[in-house]
């Protein structure tokens, strides 16, 4: 009896554009992925911030995401990456090479059936929106010319090390069994502390303007809060590097935990304050996507509802009670709140990661020999040392990437400040937009009354000149 030769269908048979190493599906799937995380930064987090901010600070605020991407896009492709996950040279950082190769960009990655050009993309979009956050932290202020300097510095002596020490097979938190399933440690946290500890050097806004601070453009913040929000899909979605069950989890964790932070902030605002409040809501979707980060693809929906719970309360908590009682905080000029936001949800994440991972689906993500376990399933199965453990790992993550940050960044704003400004001159910090750049947003009617003030000329004419490099 004859049998018939099986055979592929033509497209998907392997040839020098398709190798045989090489998922098609996979493949499109990262790509999206990353496209929908860049859109996050471009346009997401620059319009939000755009309409965030007084309207005399609309261009420098967007303008100050718009070149932190395009710099960490370049950075990352020529060293960057390399430092994040190429081969070890010291135990929490890669050997310094370039990702620019025709031929390493078209091998197959170290995790994942798609090349390393698909690798180093998905990775770079996730590098560029960590320095995008910490712009967040110094809006209204910081000298652009500085801000310059220091965005490829923090990615090459901070970044670089937490993303190598955290996410790469070789570094040593991967190796100790820490649970960061999508950056609350690499990207959230270390952002918060760096946005927090940079504000501190650059020194606070104009007093009005810490006074008040009104957005411009509500419905636009609202658009972009919109974008960040729906491309989180591919943050957590994208990060199993296969299309496969456990990324369906993640979306769909990751949803169910950002709307119940955000009602949860909704309804404190509304018991504490009398009033449902557009930015508020906005705080606590923003915090239920950071919380949920570390352990979107590792936790089950019901921990993401409790997950939910905790970052829509205990950042509030910190926001609205701690801060305006603390006198170290209230010192530190944190524009858009990246500490509450992004460092304490991205911790609380962290922690409780290591309570609610389940094993089972701890190993379809790290891998059928990975033995983490959440504590909530240690105390359940009779692995109470394990589950210990776990959260004790997640604790050493989270004072690591505090530590590491705050020198990093400390160390990064002396030198820069030896050479310019880290903050605009008080002439400056008067007009806004059109000193720093030249430009404005948008014209609205009784501008051109308010330029013919004396005192708004006087201040433009001492601006002329400052903020340039010294």
């Amino acid at each position: 009896m004859n049998k018939t030769a099986f055979s592929m269908p033509p497209n998907l048979n392997p040839d020098q554009a398709s190798p045989d190493w090489m998922n098609k599906g996979d493949n499109a799937w990262q790509l999206t992925a990353a496209t929908l995380v860049g859109l996050q930064s471009i346009p997401g987090l620059l319009i939000l911030y755009g309409g965030s901010v007084k309207k005399k600070w609309a261009v420098n605020s967007a303008f100050m995401v718009l070149y932190a991407f395009a710099c960490v896009i370049l950075c990352w492709a020529a060293w960057g990456y390399r430092f994040s996950f190429g081969d070890k040279m010291i135990p929490f950082w890669g050997k310094p090479n370039f990702a620019l190769d025709g031929h390493y960009l078209m091998e197959q990655t170290f995790l994942g059936k798609f090349p390393n050009a698909t690798m180093v993309y998905f990775q770079g979009v996730f590098a560029a929106i960590t320095l995008v956050l910490i712009a967040g932290a110094l809006l209204g202020r910081m000298n652009f010319y500085a801000w310059m300097l220091f965005v490829p510095l923090w990615l090459t002596f901070s970044y670089t090390i937490t993303a190598f020490s955290i996410w790469c097979p070789d570094g040593f938190l991967a190796k100790m069994g820490i649970i960061d399933y999508s950056g609350g440690y690499v990207i959230h946290l270390s952002s918060g502390v760096a946005g927090f500890t940079a504000a501190y050097w650059v020194g606070p806004r104009l007093t009005q303007d810490r006074q008040r601070f009104p957005p411009n453009n509500i419905l636009l913040m609202l658009f972009g809060a919109g974008l960040l929000w729906i491309g989180w899909t591919g943050f957590n979605g994208g990060d199993p590097y296969v299309v496969s069950v456990d990324a369906s989890l993640a979306v769909i964790n990751t949803h169910i935990c950002t709307a119940a932070s955000l009602l949860t902030w909704l309804l404190l605002d509304i018991v504490f304050f009398r009033k449902p409040s557009v930015i508020g809501a906005v705080q606590g979707m923003i915090t239920g996507l950071v919380c949920i980060t570390p352990a979107a693809g590792v936790v089950q929906g019901w921990a993401a509802v409790i997950m939910g719970l905790c970052s829509g309360s205990i950042p509030w908590f910190t926001m609205m009670v701690i801060h305006k009682r603390s006198e170290m905080f209230q010192k530190v000029d944190d524009t858009m709140a990246v500490l509450h936001t992004h460092a304490i949800a991205g911790s609380l994440g962290g922690i409780l990661s290591g309570i609610f991972a389940v094993p089972k689906l701890n190993r379809l993500f790290y891998g059928t020999s990975a033995h983490y376990i959440g504590l909530f399933y240690g105390l359940a199965d009779k692995r109470t040392h394990d589950g210990f453990r776990q959260i004790g790992v997640q604790l050493i993550g989270v004072v690591f990437v505090v530590v590491l940050n705050i020198v990093s960044t400390s160390i990064i704003c002396v030198v820069v400040q030896k050479f310019m400004p880290l903050r605009m001159s008080e002439e400056e910090m008067e007009i806004g937009d059109e000193a720093a750049h030249g430009e404005e947003a948008y014209a609205i009617w009784g501008d051109e009354e308010e330029k013919l003030d004396p005192k708004y000329e006087l201040a433009k004419s001492k601006a002329g000149g400052q903020g340039e490099m010294v």
